[in-house]
C-alpha cells in the first residue's frame, strides 16, 4: 500500500476549515474514488487532475486509487482542491516524497493541460491555515500577492504542476508561458521546501487601487445635507435623504466613502476577503484599503442583495459593502420583501443564510444610505412645479419604507432642490472632501478613546442599554427628546438613537459630553423638525 497526503481549505461562508487531502494507492482494478462529501465540481476534479498529470509529464499509476478528504462532515465544494489532489496521487506514487507534501496547504484548479488557474476565496483560505499553524502555501501565481497579505506564512505561487512537482523534487523548475487569466506582476520568492533546500515561491506587486474622483466641493448648496454625511461618517450613523430628483441625493451618497477613514489592517483583511470569496478584488489590488461602495439597482433580487445562491451561498451586497457604504437609490421602487431583509444586518453586523448545503455567516457592517424622491413623480417638495400625483399615490409610495426599518435610520434629511442664487453665487463650492474627512477622522479619535477596552469603535454601534447606563449627556440635554417619547414622536430606540447621534455631534465639536444643542441638532436631524440653530456644513453645532 503507497499513501501521502497533504492539505487543503473548504469555504464557508468566508471562514475556513483546513481539509486533510489523502490518496491511498492499492493492486486492483485501475480505478479512482473520491469520498469526504464533495459537490459536483469537486467530483469533476477527478478527470481534470488525470489529464494534468498526464499532460504535465507525469505517470498516472494504473492502480485502486482513492482520494479522501477529512473531516469528512464538512460540505466541500469547488475546483480548488485540484492541485492538493494532484500532488497526493504524485505522492502516493512516489513521484514527489510524501514527506515534502505533509506541511504544506495548496489551493488552485487545474487544467487540463495543467496550468493552475485562479479560485475564489485565496485569502479567506490562507488565513485559515495561519490560523490551523501551517506556514506554507502554495496558490496560483495571479494569487500570490493576494495570499502574502497573512503575515507568518511562506507563500508558493505557480503557474503549472510541471513547475510545482520541479519544486516539490529539488529539480530545476521550467519556465511556463504566462496564463491569460493571470497577472504578470509575481515574482519567485520564499517557500521552504523540507528535506530539499530549496527555497522558491512568489511574492507580488501591485499597483494602489484608484476609485473615481469624488469630491464634497462639488456638490452645490444642501448644508443640511452635507452636515448629516459628515455626522454619518463620524458615527457610522444610517442616513435617509429625500428630495425631487437632480438635487443632490445621488452625488452626496458617492462621496461619502471619501469621507470616511481608510481602513484598519484588520477591516481591510475582513473586507478583502468577503471580496475575495466574492470574486469581485480588483485586478492588480490584493489589498483593499478604502471604504467600499455598493449600490445595487433597485431591481435587485433578495438573493443579491443579502446573499445566496445554489448550493454554498455567495455573498450580497449587504456583505461587499462591509465596513463601507450600502447606497439604495430609488429606495421605495426595492421590493418590500428586500427592504425588511435588511433590518436584522443593522441590527447585528452579520447575515446568516441557511441553505441545503449548509449554513454561512457573511459580515454585515454597513453604513447605509436610503434616497427616495417625495412622490412617483419627484415633483410633490417642488416650488416651481406642479406634482400630478393624488395624495393616495403619494401616501403609498412613501408607506413602500416601513417603519421599523426608517426607525433604525437615525438621520433624516430633507434635500431641497438647488436654487439659481446659490447655483451662481460666488463661492458657491462647499468644503472639500479633505476638510471633512480631517475632522471627521478626529471625531473617530474621540469615540474610540472613549470606548477604548471595549468592542465598540463608534457611536452607531453602542448598543442602547449602554448608552442610557455608561454615556450620559449633559444634565436636563435630554429633556426635549424625553417630551418626545412621551408625546409617541419618538420610540425608546428612537430616544438611543437620538442620543448615538448627539454624541457624535459632541465630537465633532469636541465637546466632552452632549449639550442641549448637541441633542436638539440630533433631534432635528432624526424628525426633521428644526430645534435650535440651522445645519450648516463643516459646523455641525
Amino acid at each position: 500500500m503507497a499513501f501521502a497526503r497533504t492539505c487543503s481549505v473548504a469555504l464557508v461562508g468566508v471562514e475556513g476549515v483546513v481539509v486533510e487531502v489523502q490518496a491511498d494507492l492499492e493492486p486492483g482494478v485501475a480505478a479512482f474514488t473520491l469520498v469526504g462529501l464533495p459537490d459536483k465540481s469537486l467530483t469533476e476534479s477527478r478527470d481534470r487532475v488525470r489529464a494534468a498529470v498526464v499532460n504535465s509529464g507525469g505517470e498516472w499509476p494504473q492502480k485502486k486509487l482513492t482520494v479522501g478528504l477529512s473531516p469528512a462532515s464538512v460540505p466541500k465544494s469547488g475546483s480548488g482542491f485540484d492541485l492538493a489532489v494532484a500532488c497526493a496521487v504524485l505522492g502516493a506514487a512516489e513521484r514527489i516524497d510524501p514527506r515534502v507534501l505533509a506541511d504544506i496547504v495548496m489551493i488552485g484548479e487545474l487544467g487540463l493541460d495543467g496550468r493552475v488557474r485562479p479560485v475564489r476565496g485565496v485569502l479567506p483560505a490562507v488565513l485559515a491555515a495561519a490560523d490551523a499553524g501551517y506556514e506554507q502555501v502554495v496558490v496560483p501565481e495571479c494569487a500570490a500577492a493576494e495570499a502574502s497579505l497573512v503575515p507568518g506564512v511562506s507563500v508558493l505561487g505557480i503557474r503549472s504542476l510541471r513547475q510545482l512537482i520541479a519544486v516539490l523534487a529539488d529539480e530545476p523548475v521550467p519556465e511556463e508561458e504566462q496564463d491569460a487569466q493571470g497577472r504578470p506582476d509575481s515574482l519567485t520568492a520564499g517557500l521552504r521546501v523540507p528535506g530539499t533546500g530549496a527555497a522558491t515561491g512568489m511574492r507580488g506587486i501591485g499597483a494602489a487601487h484608484s476609485g473615481p474622483d469624488h469630491d464634497l466641493a462639488d456638490v452645490v448648496g444642501q448644508p443640511s445635507a452635507r452636515t448629516a454625511v459628515e455626522i454619518a461618517a463620524a458615527g457610522g450613523h444610517h442616513l435617509f435623504l429625500e428630495g425631487p430628483p437632480g438635487a443632490g441625493k445621488t452625488m452626496l451618497a458617492e462621496r461619502l466613502p471619501g469621507v470616511l477613514p481608510r481602513l484598519a489592517r484588520e477591516e481591510s483583511l475582513e473586507v478583502t476577503a468577503v471580496h475575495s470569496v466574492a470574486g469581485l478584488l480588483p485586478p492588480g489590488k490584493p489589498l483593499i484599503d478604502v471604504a467600499p461602495y455598493c449600490a445595487p439597482h433597485h431591481s435587485a433580487t433578495m438573493q443579491s442583495l443579502v446573499g445566496g445562491g445554489h448550493g454554498i451561498a455567495r455573498p450580497g451586497a449587504v456583505s461587499l459593502a462591509h465596513r463601507g457604504v450600502l447606497f439604495l437609490d430609488e429606495a421605495p421602487e426595492f421590493h418590500g420583501r428586500v427592504l425588511d431583509a435588511l433590518r436584522q444586518p443593522l441590527e447585528s453586523g452579520y447575515v446568516v443564510i441557511a441553505r441545503s448545503a449548509g449554513v454561512v455567516r457573511f459580515p454585515a457592517g454597513f453604513l447605509m444610505v436610503l434616497a427616495a424622491n417625495p412622490c412617483p413623480c419627484g415633483q410633490f417638495s417642488r416650488r416651481d412645479a406642479l406634482c400630478d400625483c393624488p395624495p393616495s399615490v403619494i401616501r403609498r409610495y412613501q408607506a413602500r419604507l416601513s417603519g421599523p426599518l426608517l426607525d433604525r435610520v437615525d438621520l433624516r434629511v430633507e434635500v431641497d432642490p438647488v436654487t439659481r442664487a446659490q447655483l451662481t453665487a460666488p463661492g458657491a463650492r462647499g468644503e472639500p472632501t479633505a476638510t471633512v474627512a480631517d475632522r471627521v477622522r478626529e471625531a473617530r479619535q474621540r469615540a474610540a478613546a472613549r470606548f477604548a477596552g471595549t468592542a465598540w469603535r463608534t457611536n452607531g454601534e453602542v448598543p442602547g442599554r449602554e448608552l442610557r447606563s455608561r454615556f450620559h449627556a449633559a444634565a436636563g440635554a435630554m429633556e426635549e427628546a424625553e417630551r418626545s417619547l412621551e408625546r409617541g414622536v419618538l420610540t425608546v430606540r428612537g430616544i438611543d438613537r437620538v442620543l448615538r447621534v448627539a454624541w457624535t455631534v459632541a465630537d465633532l465639536a469636541g465637546h466632552d459630553r452632549p449639550d442641549a444643542g448637541d441633542v436638539a441638532l440630533a433631534l432635528h436631524l432624526r424628525t426633521g423638525v428644526p430645534r435650535g440653530a440651522p445645519l450648516t456644513a463643516g459646523a455641525p453645532t
